[in-house]
C-alpha cells in the first residue's frame, strides 16, 4: 500500500508532539538535533532484577497501544535487518533519536509496523525485527535481554522467545512490546546455548522455550 510520505517538518512535529523533543533538522546523510543528555543504563551483567525492574518503571513508555489515530502517512523510515535505523537513505546516528522513535513503535496483525502518536501514525519498513537483542544475562529465575535500543526486557510468558527458520540455521526473536520483536543477535545466541539444557531450550519466569525451531 502507497502512502503519503511525510514531510522532515511533520516528522519533526511527530516526535516532538508526544515526546517534548527538539526540533529536528535533516541533513543530506544524517539526522542532527540539539544535544539531548541521555544516560545508558549500566551494563547488564551488574543489574538485579530488581534494578532491572525500576530501570523498565522508569522508561514511561508512551500508551501507543490507546491512540486510534485516523491520519496516516509514510515515514520514509526503514530499520535495517542489523538493527540501524534510516530515513530516505540516510542512517539516524543519535542513539536517543532512535530511543524515542521506537517508543512509538507498534505492529498491527498484518504485520506492518507503525510510528503512533495521537494524531497520527506513519508507516515504517522493518526489513527483519524492530529490535536487536545484544545480550542477556540469567538472573534468578530469569533471563534480561538487552536491546540494541537500551531497553531491557525479561523474557517469560508475556514476552516468549520464539525460535524460527529451521533447526540448521534458526532465528530466534524475542516479543518485546505492541507486536513487535527483537532478533537475538549470534553472539547472544551463543550466550543462550551455554545456558540451554541437553535439548537446547531455555527457561525463564517458569516458561520454557526452544533454541531452535520444531
Amino acid at each position: 500500500m502507497d502512502w503519503k510520505p511525510a514531510s522532515p517538518d511533520r516528522l519533526c512535529a511527530f516526535v516532538s508532539l508526544c515526546l517534548c523533543a527538539s526540533i529536528i533538522v535533516p541533513s543530506a546523510t544524517i539526522w542532527h538535533r540539539p544535544f539531548v543528555p541521555y544516560e545508558p543504563p549500566p551494563e547488564l551483567a551488574s543489574l538485579s532484577l530488581e534494578e532491572i525492574a525500576a530501570l523498565q518503571a522508569q522508561r514511561k513508555l508512551p500508551p501507543v497501544e490507546q491512540w486510534r489515530p485516523t491520519n496516516v502517512s509514510d515515514s520514509l523510515m526503514t530499520i535495517r535487518a542489523d538493527g540501524r535505523w534510516f530515513h530516505d537513505g540516510g542512517e539516524i546516528r543519535r542513539a536517543a533519536m532512535v530511543r524515542a522513535f521506537a517508543s512509538l513503535l507498534w505492529r498491527d496483525p498484518e504485520g506492518q509496523h507503525w510510528l503512533v502518536t495521537p494524531h497520527e501514525k506513519q508507516a515504517i519498513a522493518v526489513e527483519d525485527a524492530a529490535f536487536m537483542a545484544t545480550d542477556v544475562m540469567r538472573q534468578g529465575d530469569a533471563l534480561a535481554f538487552r536491546l540494541n535500543t537500551d531497553d531491557l526486557v525479561l523474557a517469560g510468558p508475556d514476552h516468549p522467545l520464539v525460535a524460527r527458520g529451521d533447526p540448521e540455521l534458526p532465528a530466534l526473536y524475542l516479543s518485546v512490546r505492541h507486536g513487535t520483536d527483537a532478533r537475538i543477535n549470534r553472539s547472544t545466541w551463543l550466550q543462550l546455548v551455554e545456558l540451554a539444557d541437553a535439548d537446547l531450550a531455555v527457561t525463564s519466569q517458569g516458561a520454557t522455550f526452544s533454541l531452535v525451531p520444531a
